[in-house]
């Protein structure tokens, strides 16, 4: 007795169609992977934020100091007191050539500074307010002398070693 099953149909199925399917899959997968290497940065030239990041790298301090101090006399600005200010200050860039320039133009920039500090009123410099005042008025004399003699950077900081008055 033999059992007849007509619910299940067997068919031969060609092997031309298992094969295409796998290719197809293989060439999608390639696709993908080419596409996310493009996506992730996969070419050699840098991208622009690369260029940036690397810009932003700061190069180490470079100090220089004015040997001697600067000094200015107070008598007309504090009313016949004979008064004086003394300033000892070093410079802060990042670029030797800047320290270079500023060396050799020293003459130049002490005596901007100077007049700068003539300038100043005694009982403005007793604050806080009035030293950081003065601190980045010094810093725009140094980097405006420079500019004048055609020197490329700018000195970033201006820092007092000692100020005293008297």
């Amino acid at each position: 007795m033999a059992e007849k099953q007509d619910d299940i149909e067997v068919v031969a199925s060609g092997g031309k169609s298992k094969l295409m399917i796998i290719i197809i899959a293989v060439v999608v997968l390639l696709l993908a992977g080419v596409g996310v290497m493009m996506f992730l940065g996969g070419d050699d030239e840098p991208a622009s934020e690369d260029v940036a990041a690397v810009a932003t790298v700061k190069q180490t301090p470079i100090y220089f100091a004015i040997d001697k101090p600067l000094i200015v006399n107070f008598s007309d600005q504090s009313k016949d007191a004979v008064r004086y200010l003394s300033v000892k200050l070093k410079i802060m860039s990042r670029d030797q050539a800047v320290i270079d320039a500023f060396e050799l133009h020293q003459p130049a920039i002490q005596h901007e500074l100077l007049l700068l500090l003539f300038g100043q009123q005694y009982d403005v410099l007793m604050t806080t307010e009035g030293t950081k005042e003065l601190q980045k008025q010094t810093l725009i004399t140094i980097n405006e002398v420079l500019k004048a003699e055609k020197t490329t950077g700018e000195i970033e900081s201006v820092y007092f070693t000692s100020f005293l008055m008297q």
